[in-house]
């Protein structure tokens, strides 16, 4: 029996939430995984070694079950757009269930006048969250993932194209990092928070990339030339709300908008590419080609076919016949509490502050 402290993780069948879970396990930590629901993410975490509970995270009577013997959490709050509530659930029971460390998974764009509710909230939560004093913490704020660009990897490999709202195609402005290696920083900091308690980590991939430089290597990963066109916010709220299967909320959407104005503005530059994963993690951050390689090998469905590219010129046309979203009626109609004077994070003065870069630029980390 293991004399490790139990550790849970929320979100735990998400993006990072999974690979915390699955890398915990493999030091030797027992992990208690809640989810949403039991499906086959859930089955293979609890054949890992997992203990699974099922529970709704926004329900405080399942989160003190959830955190029953438990020691230290990963926090992971899900993309929503009452996430505060969420935190704000997680924060209380972790402080009845007298737990002594807690990591985090936040923004790297947190501030505190930000034009996203989704943002402030982050911000709100973080503040919040560092006020117990039964516990410390651990924040990891990720920036754009390289997850987030998968997302159009159908077109990529069907039509040649990769497209989204990122600006110029020449201008490098995100280092992304894989899931793997965020929550590679987070488990360092659950499995020793004496030694990161207090700490904030921002995991970034080996490089800044332009999105010519993401069109590339999904063209060498997909053995096909691909092509980036910059698409205006308008067309991408068409996409995602065209193409099922879809687990974006109108909700979502919108702040997503707000995230890629931010990108076209470099916020998501600011600071990177960083060693925190190289540091932290005890790994070399992985080359986002190599990312591209592992989901494409995974699905056989991007292989090219004449049937498949008819599927893609078909999913295209009904892109364009889609209505667009409109952004602001979606924060109104939803009641969004709304500030007088938002500011994107680059015009907020803490933010600057305490972002500005640690490393020079643009210099590689290393490369899986």
């Amino acid at each position: 029996m293991s004399t490790l402290p139990k550790i849970l993780v929320t979100s735990a069948a998400g993006k990072t939430g999974q690979h915390v879970v699955t890398q915990l396990l493999q030091k030797g930590f027992p992990v208690r995984a809640l989810v949403r629901k039991l499906d086959r993410r859930s089955d293979a975490l609890s054949q890992a070694g997992a203990d699974i509970v099922e529970g709704n995270q926004y329900s405080l009577s399942d989160m003190r079950r959830a955190m029953q013997g438990v020691k230290r959490a990963y926090q992971c709050a899900p993309t929503a757009p009452n996430g505060l509530h969420f935190n704000a659930v997680f924060t209380a029971a972790a402080h009845e269930a007298g737990l002594e460390h807690v990591v985090t998974l936040g923004q790297w764009l947190s501030s505190v006048d930000h034009p996203s509710l989704f943002t402030r909230e982050v911000y709100i939560s973080d503040a919040l969250i560092r006020m117990s004093p039964k516990f410390t913490v651990t924040s990891v704020n990720p920036g754009w993932f390289a997850d987030n660009y998968t997302m159009v990897l159908d077109m990529a490999a069907h039509l040649g194209l990769f497209t989204m709202p990122l600006g110029p195609g020449d201008e490098k402005k995100n280092a992304p990092p894989s899931n793997e290696d965020i929550a590679s920083v987070a488990v360092a900091a659950l499995t020793d928070p004496s030694t990161h308690a207090g700490k904030t980590y921002r995991p970034t991939g080996p490089e800044l990339m332009s999105p010519n430089d993401i069109a590339a290597a999904m063209g060498r990963a997909l053995g096909r030339k691909v092509s980036y066109m910059n698409i205006s916010e308008k067309m991408m709220t068409k996409a995602l709300r065209a193409l099922p299967p879809s687990n974006y909320s109108e909700a979502a959407v919108s702040q997503l908008a707000i995230y890629a104005d931010e990108y076209r503005r470099g916020s998501f530059a600011v600071n990177a590419p960083t060693d925190d994963v190289l540091k932290i993690g005890g790994q070399a951050p992985e080359a986002f080609e190599s990312i591209v390689r592992r989901v494409v090998a995974g699905r056989p469905d991007l292989r090219t076919s004449p049937l498949r590219r008819v599927n893609a010129l078909m999913n295209f046309a009904k892109i364009l016949l889609t209505p667009a979203l409109d952004l602001t009626r979606v924060q109104s109609d939803r009641d969004y509490v709304q500030i007088a004077q938002p500011r994107f994070s680059q015009n907020t003065a803490d933010w600057v502050s305490s972002h500005e870069p640690k490393r020079p630029l643009n210099v590689p980390v290393g490369v899986a």
